[in-house]
């Protein structure tokens, strides 16, 4: 079955993003609304410590995860938000290194915050999900 998801390129702004403008999905496509993805390990503890990069790593494999359980992967995905808890745009340059290596060619339109503070003691890194299925 064909993939729900269009992304959609522009020629006219600049091609510095990394990622498409914006994206579609046809009417009868699901919705899928996942909660933050959050770098937890399967006893809820926060890991790695002090690594934005391996948290990302940890977040995209619970987000990874959450889509499966839906139906759902990766390349589903029409929107993310990737949060990051620091001011230093080094560290969301790490935390977001890892996030596009996941979605390889599936560049879906996407925004990288650096916020104050995130929900769990230690926590750097939590990544917004919105996906789109056909059944």
């Amino acid at each position: 079955m064909p993939r729900a998801v269009t992304l959609v390129r522009s020629n006219t702004l600049s091609d510095v993003a990394e990622y498409a403008y914006a994206a579609t999905a046809p009417a009868d496509a699901r919705l899928i609304f996942l909660a933050g993805a959050c770098p937890l390990d399967a006893d809820g503890i926060v890991t790695p410590v002090g690594d934005y990069a391996g948290q990302a790593a940890q977040a995209v494999a619970n987000l990874r995860t959450a889509l499966g359980e839906a139906g759902a992967d990766l390349t589903d995905l029409i929107s993310t938000r990737v949060l990051v808890a620091s001011s230093r745009q080094e560290d969301l340059g790490a935390a977001w290194a890892v996030y596009r290596d996941a979605m390889g060619d599936h560049a879906v339109p996407s925004t990288l915050l650096g916020v104050t503070v995130l929900g769990y003691t230690d926590q750097l890194v939590e990544i917004e999900a919105v996906a789109a299925v056909r059944d």
